[in-house]
């Protein structure tokens, strides 16, 4: 598990020497220092960020100019300061006392750039474009009617709607409020969003008619209809008509007559203050092993981190344009709103990023002078294999940064953005997660870019990677944990009043200590390599599924008594393989029928991307004394690993299940 030290990437860029005059970050540095404050480069900085976390975290306070109604008492509580273990509500530990808004900063940033405030693309309709006004007054009106409908302090809100300005007016609107925002992006099926929504218990809930997807229509009506019917503390229903101009859905308020009962267009907007950890958000883990995570984000938490990683990492700031292709269902989305906190204009784009050709997201970003263009590795990679060459679509020459997550990008990934946009564009692969709704490791304008490292451990972001022993190591491979706390770490799980859930799901590993789920090594320099998560979260054309929501969709067919899913990715950047595997009941037969059924039923309620590409008829599903399904270890068999290597027989139920994989194995 652990191993050896790896060979180091090759160089690819370095920092400009006159850097500090030309960063956010440098900026800061050059504030700390008519502070009485030195560093002798990154490291330095970085190190006295997780070890000064009052220090730190107070600077950025100060730098970024929050504004609190109310101030705070000091920078961490007095729990904070002995130990790091969470206690009911961890987010508590920071600011106390402080009241603040995050949607009246997320507009007091709109209004520092000359240019618009929001940008929006789409394969639906025209391109909406809104200045800073514009969005000032539709938040200010949205708000407005939903005070009509009696949303109130504490209440949720709940969307289902694709990556529209709609979707951003409606979530400060509702932060405005001291109300609590969720979304579900609508090619979720009714399935998924229940599996959500039905936790939170929204009280409205606002929602598309359907989409275009490339060139495809996709109705979500019906959807809608089973989605509200199965949420019954929904009182109000509001249609954002988007396939069609004229739709409404039966008994709901159209967005139109929303704004239109908040008011006139000049409506000041007078954002409720709320405690630091008053809950901003909530947002979703994958659901691998049951019912996804419910995890509360705070407002206070939210902006500080985001302030941080914005514009010392990403060196957003006024006049940029900010792309990151993302849909509302991923905690990409709630980052990309928040470049409205730098005064960055967020670029949106909804639709298929390959239709009609992968080209399309390089023309967009060429169209509206995007400067940080943001995507998943595997649509790099994807680029990469199919000959597309972006300087050749378009002009990109504003582009100063392309962002790269979602799954660990390899070296020759790196070589291809270096070589397609040159020196000009500094790659920035990032990690972190909805955990923590934020990258913990990721790019910085001060440290060089090596092929496949990513260059830096965020600034107040203690990462380091622990041995078996809970001991941290440098060079090699070891469990990735955060072992000194971060503002955006969960204000808790929802429902979760004694926090027996939050702690079970990060701090059992190593007592105290955050720990992620990744491999990760980190060199002395503190660039670091990450090789891939412990869990089984499948991710197919950027929606993201947890394998248990699977599971009960597909074993909900009567002729099957068990299934397991493995997904084989390709490391040329394709879709990979899905596969499908089923412990059939007594009798029944894997014909086309059936394959049929589990197809409709996946497509319907999951999403079309995790419809499988292979199902096979096994004798047994292989699972673990305690009933847990050995996925990790099937997947080694199908990529050539003997049975016998890839997981211990004497800790299985039915060790004999193993054998059947071997025959779908496709080698080493």
């Amino acid at each position: 598990m652990f191993g050896g030290m790896p060979e180091r990437g090759e160089l690819l860029w370095n920092p400009p020497a006159d850097v500090l005059d030309h960063s956010e970050v440098g900026r800061y540095i050059r504030w700390l220092d008519d502070r009485g404050m030195t560093f002798g480069g990154y490291d330095d900085l970085w190190r006295w960020s997780v070890d000064d976390l009052e220090g730190f975290w107070g600077s950025l306070w100060e730098y970024f100019d929050i504004e609190a109604a109310t101030p705070p008492e000091m920078v961490l509580g007095d729990e904070s300061r002995t130990g790091f273990m969470p206690g009911r509500l961890p987010a508590h530990r920071w600011f106390p006392g402080a009241t603040l808004n995050y949607a009246s900063h997320a507009l007091r940033g709109a209004g520092r750039g000359d240019g618009p405030a929001l940008i929006a693309h789409s394969q639906t309709r025209p391109p909406v474009s809104l200045s800073s006004g514009e969005l000032a007054a539709q938040v200010a009106r949205c708000r407005a009617g939903l005070e009509r409908l009696g949303v109130r302090r504490g209440d949720r809100v709940a969307a289902y709607l694709p990556n529209i300005p709609e979707a951003v007016v409606a979530l400060l609107a509702t932060a405005g409020l001291g109300a609590i925002w969720s979304s579900c992006a609508p090619e979720f099926g009714t399935r998924s969003v229940l599996d959500r929504l039905r936790q939170i218990e929204p009280v409205v809930l606002l929602a598309v008619d359907g989409y275009r997807y490339g060139a495809k229509e996709i109705d979500r009506v019906g959807e809608v209809a089973a989605i509200r019917a199965d949420l019954p503390t929904v009182r109000s229903v509001v249609t954002v008509p988007y396939l069609d101009p004229e739709a409404r859905l039966d008994g709901s308020l159209t967005w139109d007559e929303l704004l239109a009962a908040g008011g006139p267009g000049d409506v000041g907007v007078e954002a409720l203050p709320v405690p630091f950890d008053h809950p901003l958000y909530v947002l979703y883990s994958s659901g691998t092993t049951g019912l996804p995570k419910a995890i509360v984000r705070g407002h206070g938490g939210i902006l500080v981190e985001h302030y941080k990683a914005l514009a010392l990492h990403g060196d957003l700031g006024p006049g940029d344009r900010f792309f990151w292709f993302s849909t509302t269902g991923w905690m990409m989305w709630n980052f990309l709103v928040s470049g409205l906190l730098v005064g960055a204009t967020p670029v949106l784009f909804d639709g298929d990023p390959g239709h009609p050709d992968l080209g399309e997201l390089w023309r967009l970003a060429g169209d509206v002078g995007v400067t940080f263009f943001g995507t998943s590795a595997p649509f790099l990679l994807a680029c990469r294999k199919a000959g597309v060459s972006p300087g050749a679509v378009a002009d990109l020459s504003a582009v100063r940064t392309v962002g790269s997550t979602g799954a660990p990008l390899p070296p020759e990934g790196y070589r291809w953005v270096h070589e397609e946009l040159g020196d000009h564009a500094v790659l920035a692969s990032i990690s972190g997660g909805t955990d923590v709704c934020t990258a913990f490791v990721g790019g910085s304008p001060l440290v060089p870019v090596r092929a496949g490292e990513i260059p830096c451990r965020y600034l107040g972001a203690k990462v380091e990677a622990f041995d078996e022993e809970g001991e941290p190591v440098v060079g090699r491979q070891g469990e990735l944990v955060i072992s000194a706390p971060l503002p955006s770490m969960p204000v808790g799980f929802w429902g979760d009043v004694d926090g027996s859930r939050y702690r079970a799901a990060y701090f059992e590993g190593f007592p105290g200590v955050w720990t992620h789920g990744d491999w990760i090594t980190i060199y002395e320099d503190g660039a670091c390599v990450i090789t891939g998560r412990s869990d089984a979260t499948l991710n197919r054309g950027g929606v993201r599924m947890g394998t248990a929501e699977l599971y009960s969709v597909v074993d909900a067919q009567p002729e099957v008594a068990d299934s397991l899913v493995i997904h084989l990715e390709d490391p040329e950047g394709g879709p990979g393989r899905l596969l499908l595997f089923v412990q059939l009941v007594e009798g029944a037969s894997l014909d086309d029928d059936l394959c049929s059924r589990v197809a409709r039923a996946l497509r319907s309620q999951l999403s079309p991307r995790h419809v499988p590409d292979e199902m096979h008829a096994v004798p047994g599903i292989p699972r673990t004394l305690s009933g847990k399904k050995l996925e990790v270890p099937v997947k080694r068999i199908l990529t050539g690993t003997p049975p016998d290597a890839a997981a211990s027989r004497g800790s299985l139920a039915n060790p004999d299940t193993l054998d059947a994989f071997t025959r779908f194995a496709s080698g080493p």
